[in-house]
């Protein structure tokens, strides 16, 4: 522990010297000069050895060692044409209000949080849960309730899960609450907390409890562009415009065209299958939790609920092949956990490991049963949807959801070849549509 004290104070010596309390930056145009004034985001908590509040800012970076600092912006505005940084005074994650924490937020609970409100911003008539991991999500749910948001999140990726930063767009009552601390998580995010719940999250020591009211009006960050910056090695910065979807309703994802495709002879290739109104939903519902997702990236969705995610692959065949396996294991997982409590490979080491006979018949029978729903399933993906960042350069990466039985696919389209992704839905009576527009994020 006085390691650990010692490491802190040394982190807040740093902080204090390198990272000032407000920060000016200013921009020279030929037209005049543009000047942004940043407050530096602080929170109290009780210190764990005295109980005595503490001020601190950010705990650490990405990394132990690395000191680090969060700035809200407070004043002035930067405008490149008509694209503009969001005004002062809209703030979400970086103005979260600390309700309770053993813990300060280090920067990876921030951003974890930041990336959960930019795929929650597209589902604000209904109950959904986003719960994050080193900037991705594990799972994303839509439900009837919170709770039931919640427990589909939860249970789309239980394993990565653990430790997440769990994000809801709706106030949490006590029974999400309970539910939230049967697992262990860094972090919980929502627009409100119900009288109660923070005694039932007591059970977790060091269970950061946040609060980000203007969640309720998300809304209204919705196809808004704003200036968006990339730090460089050497110092450099670029400077772009963020991402907007162009598909962002239901009605706008059921008016993009089935996908098509003409050579050069003058051979026409064409979806010969329209969408039903479930794929069309899953398409709509993937389409936008796919912009919050690391690129290259493949993603299986089905009835509301993220089945597979694959992040941050350099090859789309690959990355496809990964959300697949994933989607097996995460149903392994998932059945496991619903049929005896216990994971997965917890019961699958425990029948190496018995030597008793009773043990071994009925942990084998798990399993089998396991297997079985399984291949039955195909891992929870016949029936669902494909969805793809960029376009499927060949049909391989195509294939490799169809073989599972996936019945819809949503991807920008544009590939040289996209005849072959066409003709390998046709074959297998699926649907493809195209978005027109590349969804990458990095």
């Amino acid at each position: 522990m006085a390691k650990e004290k010692d490491l802190r104070q040394a982190y807040k010596t740093i902080e204090e010297e390198h990272f000032p309390n407000s920060v000016t930056i200013s921009f020279n145009f030929k037209n005049g000069s543009q000047e942004l004034l940043y407050e530096k985001k602080t929170w109290s908590i009780p210190d764990p050895k005295t109980g005595e509040p503490r001020e601190d800012g950010l705990r650490y970076g990405e990394n132990p060692g690395q000191p680090a600092a969060l700035y809200k912006l407070t004043n002035g505005n930067l405008v490149f044409g008509d694209v503009h940084t969001i005004q002062p005074g809209r703030y979400l994650a970086s103005n979260a209000k600390l309700l309770r924490s053993g813990k300060h937020p280090g920067k990876i609970n921030i951003t974890d949080a930041d990336n959960a409100l930019n795929i929650l911003r597209y589902f604000t008539d209904q109950p959904v849960v986003a719960i994050m991991k080193h900037n991705n999500p594990c799972g994303v749910a839509i439900g009837e309730s919170i709770l039931d948001a919640y427990q589909k999140a939860n249970l789309a990726d239980r394993v990565a899960a653990f430790g997440g930063t769990i994000a809801l767009n709706r106030p949490v009552n006590k029974e999400t609450a309970e539910a939230i601390t049967e697992n262990y998580s860094e972090v919980v995010v929502a627009p409100g907390y119900e009288e109660g719940v923070m005694s039932i999250f007591a059970k977790r020591s060091n269970l950061r409890i946040m609060e980000i009211k203007k969640m309720e009006k998300l809304k209204d960050w919705v196809g808004e562009k704003v200036v968006d910056f990339k730090s460089l090695i050497d110092g450099g910065l670029i400077v772009q415009t963020s991402y907007v979807p162009k598909a962002i309703t239901l009605d706008d994802i059921k008016a993009l065209p089935l996908g098509y495709f003409t050579k050069k002879n003058g051979t026409k290739y064409k979806i010969q299958r329209a969408p039903t109104e479930q794929e069309y939903r899953d398409m709509w519902f993937g389409w936008l939790v796919e912009s919050g997702i690391t690129s290259n990236s493949v993603i299986y969705v089905k009835d509301g609920v993220t089945v597979g995610i694959g992040t941050g692959e350099q090859d789309r065949v690959g990355v496809a092949e990964i959300a697949k396996d994933k989607a097996y294991w995460k149903r392994a997982d998932e059945i496991c956990w619903k049929t005896c409590k216990k994971p997965f490979n917890t019961v699958k080491d425990s029948l190496k490991k018995t030597k008793d006979p009773e043990e071994k018949k009925e942990l084998g029978d798990i399993i089998l049963g396991i297997k079985r729903e399984l291949g039955k399933t195909k891992g929870g993906l016949k029936g669902a949807v494909t969805v793809s960042d960029a376009f499927f350069p060949f049909r391989d990466g195509v294939d490799v959801g169809l073989n599972e039985g996936i019945t819809a696919i949503i991807q920008p389209g544009g590939s040289d070849r996209d005849f072959e992704s066409i003709e390998a839905c046709n074959e297998a009576d699926a649907t493809m549509i195209y978005t027109e527009q590349r969804s990458f994020k990095h």
